[in-house]
């Protein structure tokens, strides 16, 4: 199930970046996207943990009620899950975990080099993440 969500996630988006908020190499990427003016979705993995859900929870009967009522619901898929689904998917164990245009870009490195060989802004620009000013002109 994880794995599915991974890809409607990709799918759904013309840019995704599955991170983690304490990554350095994360807020690397975010920035140079940003600063191509690109628009993305973020998965924060570390966010989508079931636990962090409880960490500011007051008494352990509480959480165990949420809990309970979150399993009964079918609560999606936490971070870890989907860090493995897209491991299994791609072979990439670390984040960010970037994909462009529905494809599997890599990581910060692959990103960084993509950006220095002049192949990111027509990556974003095909996939509709930045506008086309060319076009515009």
């Amino acid at each position: 199930m994880a794995l599915n969500k991974a890809k409607e996630i990709v799918s759904s988006f013309p840019v995704v970046i599955f991170c983690k908020t304490y990554c350095g190499y994360c807020r690397k990427a975010k920035e140079l996207l940003t600063q191509l003016g690109a628009s993305f979705k973020v998965i924060e993995l570390d966010e989508e943990s079931k636990i962090s859900l409880y960490r500011e929870t007051i008494t352990t009967r509480i959480a165990i009620k949420l809990l309970r009522k979150l399993i009964i619901s079918g609560f999606e898929e936490d971070g870890d899950e989907i860090q493995s689904a897209l491991t299994q998917w791609t072979g990439q164990r670390t984040v960010p975990n970037v994909f462009i245009g529905g494809k599997h870009i890599g990581g910060c490195d692959a990103v960084l080099e993509t950006h220095q060989e002049g192949k990111l802004v027509p990556l974003l620009t095909d996939a509709g993440a930045i506008a086309n000013t060319y076009a515009q002109m």
